[in-house]
This record gives structure tokens, sequence and C-alpha cells, in this order.
């Protein structure tokens, strides 16, 4: 049996001339898609004995006698890149996630509490003074780092935490007035 060996590198057209017909192209090649591998499987008419790394099929002999052509099969991975992202993954993350956030939000709203009871306290008292502001400014203070921590490990929006902020600022100003301890400043009057 004399083979005669062809070179791995070969161009298209050499390939191409070498086919009987094109249009017998699509009953030569098929392509069986199998999971989660595709194979792709082409009769064509070289063969190498010797072949590169075992890429090329030799060929042999029937139970008739007649020589019989192998065809090249090519194996190659169908990935997108990287692994598809799996629900239960992504519900155990979720739970774990809900977890840490609830505390984070429980003790921003812990803190929001306390400076609203400490400035309701301060209203009702009859004989307060401006100092007592100062420890709730140091609540306040406290109530903002929890609710920038919240915002910052993406468990409460950034315009919801504004929000929060500015609920403790104005309710603050609000005790402040009442009390006579903060004059706004009076509109400027426009000259004419």
């Amino acid at each position: 049996m004399a083979a005669t060996s062809t070179s791995p590198l070969f161009s298209l057209s050499s390939l191409s001339a070498s086919l009987p017909s094109p249009t017998r192209l699509p009953s030569s090649l098929s392509l069986r898609a199998l999971s989660p591998r595709a194979r792709l499987s082409a009769s064509l008419p070289f063969a190498s004995p010797h072949g590169g790394c075992g890429a090329w099929a030799a060929t042999s002999t029937s139970s008739a006698g007649k020589l019989r052509r192998r065809g090249l099969e090519v194996v190659c991975e169908a990935t997108t890149g990287r692994r598809p992202d799996s629900v239960a993954k992504r519900e155990r993350q979720n739970e774990k996630h809900r977890i840490r956030n609830h505390a984070r939000k429980a003790e921003m709203r812990t803190r929001m509490k306390k400076v609203f009871r400490a400035l309701e306290k301060l209203r009702k008292k009859a004989d307060a003074q401006p100092e007592e502001i100062i420890e709730i400014e140091k609540m306040i203070a406290e109530a903002y780092k929890a609710i920038d921590k919240t915002v910052q490990v993406g468990a409460l929006h950034r315009n919801t935490g504004n929000h929060r902020k500015s609920r403790l600022a104005r309710r603050k100003k609000a005790i402040e007035i009442l009390r006579g301890w903060y004059v706004p400043n009076a509109e400027p009057v426009a000259a004419t």
C-alpha cells in the first residue's frame, strides 16, 4: 500500500481542486452538535499515514480488499469564553447578600431612630439648653456614617441615602428654629 505524504500546510484552492465536485460538498461534510462539544467530520480525498500528531487518518483496506478513505475528524470546544451562571449559585449568593445587607440596613435604621427620639425629647423638654444639641449632632454624624456605609456596599441606592440624611438634617434644623437657637437669614431685599 503506497500512500503519498502531504504537508499539513495546504491552501484552500488545492483542497477545493482535489474535491470531485462543489455540489457534493454538503454530502461530504457533516456537523453533529454533541453536548458540550461539537464534532466536525469531513471525508477528504487526501490522507497521510504519518500524519502530524495523528491528525490525518490513513487509508485502509476493507474486508472486500478495496481501498477506503477515512475522514478527518476535528473536535473543537464550543464555549462562549466563560461558564454559564448557575441559578442555584445565584440564589445562594443572593441569600448571603440579603443577610449581610439586612444587618447594614438595621444599623442605619437604629441610628436614625435614636436621633429622631432624641430630637423629639429635646422638642418636648421645657428647659432645653443649646449645648444639648451637640450630643445630638454626634448621633447624627454616626447615623450619616451608617447611611454612607450602607450606600457604599450597594444595599441602599445613593439617592435614598441622601434623602435619609436630608431628613435628619431638616428635623434638627426645625428643632433649632423652634427653640430660637437658629434664625434663618432674612431674604435679601431687591434694590429698586
